[in-house]
C-alpha cells in the first residue's frame, strides 16, 4: 500500500493526480499540500495548506508526509506559465526582471525545495519515485520556436535539477526513481489563453493527461530516472 505526497494539489493536473490516486486499492495515504484549500474528500487524502515561498514550511510538509512511513510516491504539479500581470514573451523587448524571478522560483526553486526535503525520506526497501511537472519547451534541443523566455528557461533549469537529484540520489537510494514529466497541452488555467493555437487532438482533459502520467510513473524503472518523459512514455531530450 503506497504513501504518496503531492504538492500542488489544487491545481488542474494536481486534482486530478489525487482524485485518481485516491480513487485506486493500492493507495494507502494521500498527503496534499496547496496554498489553497482542495475540495476533494476522501478518507484516503488529507489536505495542508501551505506557503511555498518559506522553506520552513516546505520542511514540515515532508516531515508530515513521511511522518508514519516513508513515501512511496512523490508528485510536484506546482508551475506557472503567466499570471495575473503578465504573459509569456513574445520577443527580446519584453523581458523583465520581476517576471524571471517570479517565474524561475515558482518553476525551479520550489521543486528544488520540495525536493530537498523529501528525497530523504523516499522508500529504499522498495520503488519509489519522485516525479516532478517539467515541459516539451524546456528542452533546449526541441525549442525550434523561440519566445516565452522566462518559462522555456525556468524549465530547463528544472530539468537540471532534476538530473542532479537523480545522480545524488542513485548513491543512496538505488529504488528511487527521479524523473520529470511532460503532460501535453492540457485543458486547464495556465493554458487557456493559449488553447486555440493547440493543434486538434492534442489538447487534452487533465482526466487524460493523469491516466497518461500515472502509466508513465508506474511504469518507470532507474533507466528512466534523472530524464524527462512525456505523457506517451516517449523520452524528451534535454
Amino acid at each position: 500500500m503506497l504513501n504518496i505526497a503531492i504538492f500542488g494539489a489544487s491545481g488542474a493536473i494536481g486534482g486530478e493526480f489525487v482524485k485518481q490516486l485516491a480513487a485506486t486499492n493500492i493507495v494507502e495515504t494521500i498527503n496534499c499540500f496547496s496554498r489553497s484549500k482542495t475540495a476533494l474528500s476522501n478518507p484516503k487524502v488529507t489536505n495542508h495548506q501551505i506557503n511555498f515561498d518559506d522553506e520552513t514550511e516546505i520542511a514540515k510538509a515532508a516531515e508530515i508526509a513521511a511522518k508514519t512511513k516513508k513515501l512511496d510516491i512523490v508528485i510536484v504539479a506546482t508551475g506557472a506559465l503567466h499570471t495575473a500581470e503578465f504573459s509569456p514573451e513574445k520577443s527580446i523587448r519584453e523581458l523583465d526582471n520581476k517576471k524571471f524571478h517570479e517565474i524561475y522560483n515558482i518553476n525551479t526553486v520550489i521543486p528544488a525545495l520540495i525536493g530537498k526535503y523529501v528525497l530523504p525520506k523516499l522508500n529504499k526497501t522498495e520503488k519509489s519515485a519522485f516525479a516532478v511537472l517539467s515541459a516539451r519547451v524546456g528542452s533546449i534541443s526541441d525549442n525550434h520556436l523561440g519566445g516565452w523566455y522566462a518559462y522555456r528557461a525556468s524549465k530547463a533549469a528544472l530539468n537540471m535539477i532534476i538530473k542532479n537529484f537523480a545522480i545524488e540520489i542513485n548513491r543512496t537510494n538505488k529504488k528511487a526513481v527521479i524523473l520529470g514529466l511532460h503532460p501535453g497541452t492540457v485543458a486547464s488555467s495556465l493554458s487557456e489563453p493559449f488553447q486555440a493555437h493547440v493543434k486538434e487532438g492534442h489538447l487534452f482533459s487533465p482526466e487524460y493527461a493523469v491516466q497518461q502520467l500515472l502509466q508513465v510513473i508506474y511504469n518507470a524503472d532507474s533507466s528512466y530516472s534523472g530524464k524527462l518523459y512525456a505523457y506517451d512514455n516517449t523520452e524528451i531530450l534535454f
